[in-house]
């Protein structure tokens, strides 16, 4: 049975993504399960790997990296090492939040946090610039945030 195919481990999940921090106790009361089964999901969620971890969400501006920057990258070549070398890379840098290998018109998009333009150029020539096999960055400022969410949508019953 799928994590998220019954009505009680969309509801925990759904809870969990929205309120991390609660006790067991209280996430039992949200989701109409006593405790002690309660718990067993939560334990089966996480053994499984439904749930990833569990994290504190910042304000950037708030601590200071409030420039958000997504950076298209194509690469020369396609082969085994100079992805390895690239996603390395990119692992590598905490400032490098999201990646992503896409398809269309760039290999990777990129979702950066910097407390300025300066740092963001400082990454690009210290950094994405002396990958072996980068070709070509495209580099988007946002201007705003209009939607940020965490919480994946949870189908209903599983698709088949």
């Amino acid at each position: 049975m799928s994590a998220v195919s019954d009505a009680i481990g969309r509801r925990i999940l759904q809870t969990l993504q929205r309120h991390g921090r609660l006790t067991n106790q209280e996430l039992a009361e949200r989701v109409g399960l006593s405790p002690s089964p309660c718990w067993r999901r939560v334990k089966e969620f996480e053994e499984e790997g439904v749930i990833r971890r569990y994290a504190a969400i910042l304000d950037p501006e708030k601590v200071g990296v409030s420039e958000c920057v997504f950076t298209l990258i194509n690469l020369e070549m396609h082969n085994r090492d100079s992805l390895a070398a690239f996603e390395q890379a990119v692992k590598d840098r905490p400032e490098i939040l999201e990646c992503y290998a896409i398809t269309g018109d760039a290999d990777f998009i990129l979702k950066v946090h910097v407390p300025n333009i300066r740092a963001y150029d400082r990454l690009l020539n210290e950094v994405i610039f002396r990958i072996p096999g980068v070709k070509h960055v495209k580099s988007s400022f946002t201007l705003r945030e209009v939607k940020y969410d965490t919480a994946l949508p949870l189908p209903e019953s599983e698709q088949r």
